[in-house]
Formats: structure tokens, C-alpha cells, sequence
């Protein structure tokens, strides 16, 4: 998904229109499934939930040891990769598929459960510069990003020049059940369900919808999901025409909110600033290794969602600074200029969000910052 699954969809006709699912079908406090299909039982003691205890079934087999191709998660830097093991689920449970994959399309085609595993350092660009000890939610998110761009590449074959697009998405972190981040870092496993297979006359992928279920320890700790969709190369370059080329003005560091009261350790880290008409989406640092990974022709989608995240923060007096679950769906393009605004409505322990641009919503959501899922 290089340029485009980092950032909003095209809509479903290609142009400036669409209706994207609202993506948050569950949250993680919402049923026992594991994401395999198979209930998760009541747990393995007090406090567990879903999921719990059964890393010897679910993760048996997967490896942290090394990370998946950089291409295959469309990542420049290795160290912007999660993933470190896939796998197809066999019909007769938990085996499947070597962690590379047979990536020839033939394999599954249709929907499918997988095995992943992925691994979250401690030296991610995300982790709170003065420690602590649990991760960024946008490590969630992250990781189903990569996983929707690895498995329609190795699984349902797509091809490596597509630009894969995003519709929507959703996460949901059970509260008081996050993994503490270790030394290094934590091993997450998870499965995950591949639904709504829809297909071009040409036979290739045109879109699909994923769930995943996230475990640490063997505890499931979230949920997310999402719809994606794909284009050629050249269908993409027709949508964006000059565009796909179009010229950035750097960075103007005035107005920028203070890194303390958005909760982000750097001033490059800041993607909002405060101007005459509001907040708007202006990124400090085009080059932030976790944001700007490589380069992209529209503003991403995780930086929409974290730039809704930092307009919480900075509405609220740094009060709503961790949201604990979230849905974003994306209806056009966002440029970068001129520059979105983004419009954060506090509403206790939830927010309400839109990006506009031109006067028109180009993304909207909700973060929850209190145990429901929004």
C-alpha cells in the first residue's frame, strides 16, 4: 500500500464520492472470538479475557525472529516493519503456510483466516520518549495497515504496483489489558479473518475486509479491522492525475502547539497547527520516520488519525491524550494543501472528529477514551 494505504481511499466510483462502512462492528470487551472463528472461552483466570491461556494453540508455531520482506509491508526503513511471521490457517486448524507465503494468488482467493506475528520495540518512533510502559495504540493500527497490504500480496494476488486504498478502520484496546512493553519490545501474535473478497471481471482483487484480534502472552489486548480497496497503477495515476506529482510547501513552524500537550516527545513529531480558521493538518516534519516512511502523493490516513488524536488533546487542555479505541472512514483524497482542517468536539470521554478541505469532509471518526468502544 505504498502512498495510498497510508492515507484515505479513493471512493468507490474513483472520484470525489463514496460511502465507507463505519468499519466498528466490535470492540474488544464484545464477544469471545478469538478472530478464527473459534470461541475464545471464558479465560484463565481473573481479569482474562477472550483469547486467554491459549497462545499454545493460537501462536503455536510462529516466529518473531526475524521481519517479513520491507517490500511486502511497502516500508522503506526495516525498521519500520512489524510483521514477522504469516500464515494461511489450514483446514484442519492452526497450521498452514510458511511465514513467506506462496504469494501466487492461488492459495486462499477467497476469504480466509491467518496466523501473524509481529513484534513492537521499545524503539519505535511511538513509544513515549520518557518510557513507560505500554505501547502507542497507533501500533495497532500499524499493524493491520501492514497486514492488509502483505496478505492480498502473497494471497490473493495482488500485484506489487497496485495501490491499495483505504476505506475505513477501526481499533478497540481492552482496558487494563494491554501488555506491559518489556525490554525489548513485545511479541504480538494474531488472527485474523479476510471477509467481502470482491472481484474485477479480469479475475484481480478489487476489495476486501479484514479483522484481526491481537494476543500478547496469549491474551487478547485488541481488536481492529477495516475495508480496503485496489487499483492499477494506471487506474491510480488517471484518479490522481497532476496531483500525483504536485509540489509541497515545507513545513511553517509557527503555530505550533507544544509537543508536551499533544503527548508526542518531538516538535517534528506535531501534526497540527493552530491558524486563523482553526487546527489544521500541517505536519512539522516530512520526513517523521514513522508518518513519512516514504514519500506519498495525499496526506496519510495515519497521520489523519493521529492529527484527530492531537486536536483531542489540544481541544480538551491535554486532558484526552490516550484514546483507548476508534473508527476513522475516509471519503476523498486529503491534500496537502491547502491545508485541512480538522475540527475536534469533545464529548466527555469521547471525540468527535472531521477533516475538511475546501469546505468539504474528506475524513470522520470518533475516539473513545473510556472502557465502551465507540
Amino acid at each position: 500500500m505504498r502512498n495510498s494505504v497510508d492515507g484515505p481511499a479513493v471512493p468507490n466510483d474513483d472520484a470525489d464520492r463514496g460511502g465507507a462502512h463505519d468499519g466498528a462492528d466490535r470492540g474488544a470487551d464484545d464477544g469471545a472470538d478469538d478472530g478464527t472463528g473459534r470461541d475464545a472461552g471464558p479465560g484463565a483466570g481473573p481479569g482474562a479475557g477472550p483469547g486467554a491461556g491459549l497462545r499454545v494453540d493460537l501462536d503455536a508455531g510462529l516466529s518473531w525472529s526475524r521481519t517479513v520482506p520491507r517490500a511486502l509491508v511497502h516500508r522503506t526503513s526495516p525498521a519500520e516493519v512489524l510483521l514477522t511471521d504469516v500464515r494461511a490457517v489450514g483446514a484442519g486448524g492452526v497450521g498452514g503456510s510458511p511465514g513467506e507465503g506462496r504469494g501466487d494468488g492461488g492459495e486462499v482467493g477467497g476469504a480466509g483466516l491467518f496466523r501473524a506475528a509481529a513484534f513492537w520495540p521499545r524503539s519505535h518512533a511511538t513509544f513515549p520518549a520518557e518510557g513507560g510502559d505500554l505501547h502507542s495504540p497507533l501500533l495497532v493500527v500499524e499493524t493491520l495497515r501492514q497486514l492488509g497490504i502483505y496478505l492480498p500480496l502473497r494471497w490473493y494476488g495482488v500485484p506489487p504496483t497496485a495501490q491499495l486504498l483505504i476505506d475505513d478502520l477501526f481499533f478497540a484496546l481492552r482496558p487494563g489489558g494491554e501488555p506491559l512493553a518489556g525490554h525489548g519490545g513485545t511479541e504480538v501474535g494474531c488472527s485474523i479473518r479476510v471477509t467481502d473478497p470482491h472481484y474485477r471481471p479480469d479475475g484481480g482483487l478489487a476489495a476486501l475486509r479484514l479483522t484481526v484480534a491481537l494476543r500478547a502472552g496469549g491474551r487478547l489486548f485488541a481488536t481492529a479491522g477495516g475495508g480496503a480497496r485496489f487499483l492499477s497503477a494506471e487506474r491510480y495515476a488517471a484518479v490522481r492525475g497532476g496531483l500525483l506529482h504536485a509540489r509541497r510547501t515545507p513545513p511553517d513552524p509557527a503555530g505550533r502547539p507544544a509537543p508536551a500537550l499533544l503527548g508526542v516527545a518531538r516538535g517534528g513529531d506535531v501534526l497540527i497547527a493552530r491558524r486563523a480558521g482553526g487546527l489544521t493538518v500541517e505536519p512539522a516534519d516530512l520526513r517523521q520516520p514513522f508518518f513519512f516512511d516514504h514519500p506519498s502523493d495525499h496526506v496519510p490516513g495515519m497521520v489523519l488519525l493521529e492529527a484527530a488524536r492531537q486536536a483531542a488533546a489540544a481541544a480538551s487542555g491535554g486532558e484526552l491524550l490516550r484514546p483507548l479505541n476508534g473508527r476513522m472512514a475516509a471519503v476523498r483524497f486529503t491534500e496537502y494543501e491547502p491545508a485541512a482542517v480538522v475540527e475536534a468536539v469533545p464529548h466527555d470521554r469521547t471525540l468527535v472528529f472531521r477533516v475538511r478541505q475546501g469546505g468539504v469532509a474528506t475524513a470522520y471518526g470518533v475516539l473513545g477514551y473510556g472502557r465502551h468502544a465507540v
